[in-house]
């Protein structure tokens, strides 16, 4: 009995050790607790109340033109006016008409300014703002940004108005609350709540950032806010997924970073000044990936340097940007956001791969507004030069009559594509007929037998694939083709 006491004492005095060891070193015993989850708020009142002065409704008045096809013209108090009434046109020849619209939006300042969508007043001859209190003002339009659809007005108060702020929409997460406020259906002012939904997301546009939300957004909420649970407008309700026209719980609202960069620009100049780079990209998918010798597909492939910035850098078709401005570049989509959201003429360092060797360049940004131009490109109408069937694809030399027919110059070398096979790979990677291959392993190719040379440098690297650069009506982009 002694020994097993002392048997005992000394696990106790050793359990004891240990669980003072583990407690002192911060370790925990067991299986990990599970975060605390952040209740629902018991009522959303609080929040609406303290914001509701800030929003708005918004009324466009648009003068309509008369339509002239099918309606004759007679002088008013004619006979012939009884005529037509009585015979097919019972409200007489149309004139004029006037046609509203509805829309929402949020003061941002004391002294008047309002931020909505751009589709809520474009065309509109007359904006007029009704406030929560019921007090309405004319507003004056101070800019517009179609590509984020972000409209700035501005109305003259003879006292200062209730505001609010834009909040920091990168530091919403997924499950979080939302509340949005708005014109729903004309039916005045009305609050919905949810969550988001998701992040990131993009429908059309090139600086699209859009919060997903399930909060009710319907017509007439555009361009109303979407607030956090601190009061701060994290989103622009822009857009709604529907088949009917109605809620089913898919809303997008542009996020609060990109809309308040937009509002400082319209603000300050009337117009939005980004940064222009002076390169066409494309993002660089996996086969492109192991054409190039890289480990993952990620940053921006460069197809095209025309006149600009980037050229003046030193930058070269193919080089691929990995850095922008100190900051990794994950893709196309990353990259031209950053280089829009820097300072027009600062000059930045941008890194690139090139020939597998890494290279920084210093480049001097322009400004996208003055560089942006289209021009009419007429369509490709392939000749019959020499041909041969490559990769499903009959391709020829390009001659200088089909170059001047495509938009290209008139010295332009490459091989057409004259005829494609809908079943082939080249065809699934989105080429055609009337596509012109300029390069191919990142060398260019004047004839049949350049091309055949550089499927065989890949083979005999050991790669599965060769890089083509095509170009279409003058536009560049790179497509990986199997060699196997």
């Amino acid at each position: 009995m002694p020994m097993q006491t002392e048997t005992k004492q000394r696990r106790g005095a050793w359990t004891r050790m240990v669980a003072a060891l583990v407690l002192g070193l911060g370790v925990a015993i067991g299986p990990i607790a599970p975060a605390p989850l952040h209740a629902a708020p018991d009522s959303f009142a609080d929040l609406a109340e303290r914001v509701s002065p800030a929003v708005v409704n918004i009324t466009t008045t648009t003068v309509i033109a008369a339509p002239t096809e099918g309606f004759p013209t007679v002088p008013e108090g004619s006979p012939f006016e009884d005529f037509f009434r009585d015979f097919g046109f019972p409200n007489g020849p149309r004139g004029p008409r006037r046609s509203n619209a509805l829309g929402s939006g949020f003061v941002v300042s004391e002294d008047g300014y309002i931020v909505t969508n751009n589709h809520v007043i474009e065309g509109a001859d007359e904006i007029t703002i009704e406030f929560f209190s019921g007090k309405t003002l004319d507003a004056r339009l101070i800019g517009t940004d179609p590509k984020t659809d972000i409209a700035l007005l501005k109305v003259e108060s003879d006292e200062p108005l209730k505001f609010v702020r834009f909040g920091d929409s990168d530091r919403m997460r997924v499950g979080d609350w939302v509340m949005a406020m708005g014109n729903p259906l004309g039916q005045g002012f009305s609050a919905s709540v949810g969550i988001v939904s998701a992040r990131n997301r993009e429908l059309s546009g090139t600086y699209d950032d859009f919060i997903q939300t399930d909060a009710a957004i319907n017509r007439g909420n555009s361009g109303g806010p979407l607030f956090n649970m601190d009061g701060e407008v994290i989103g622009v309700n822009t857009a709604i997924l529907s088949p009917n026209g109605g809620s089913i719980g898919i809303g997008f609202s542009m996020a609060s970073n990109v809309v308040s960069k937009v509002v400082a620009q319209l603000k300050e100049y009337g117009e939005t000044r980004r940064g222009w780079l002076g390169v066409r990209i494309q993002d660089v998918t996996p086969d492109m990936a192991e054409a190039l010798g890289l480990d993952e597909p990620k940053g921006a492939l460069v197809t095209d340097v025309p006149e600009g910035p980037a050229r003046e850098a030193g930058m070269e078709a193919g080089d691929l940007i990995v850095s922008f401005d100190g900051v990794e570049v994950k893709d196309t989509r990353d990259l031209v956001r950053r280089v829009a959201d820097t300072e027009v003429g600062k000059t930045v360092r941008v890194v690139v791969m090139r020939d597998g060797e890494s290279k920084t360049l210093l480049v001097t940004l322009g400004r996208r507004e003055l560089a942006e131009g289209e021009e009419a490109r007429p369509s490709a109408a392939p000749a019959k030069p020499m041909q041969k069937e490559m990769f499903g694809m009959t391709l020829g030399v390009l001659t200088p009559d089909q170059a001047e027919r495509m938009g290209l110059p008139a010295d332009a070398e490459g091989l057409v594509i004259l005829d494609i096979d809908e079943t082939s790979e080249a065809y699934e990677k989105g080429l055609r007929a009337g596509d012109v291959i300029t390069e191919a392993g990142q060398e260019k190719v004047t004839s049949i037998a350049d091309l055949e040379a550089r499927i065989d440098e890949a083979k005999e690297a050991g790669r599965k694939s060769v890089l083509l650069l095509i170009r279409r009506g003058g536009m560049p982009r790179f497509v990986a083709l199997s060699v196997e």
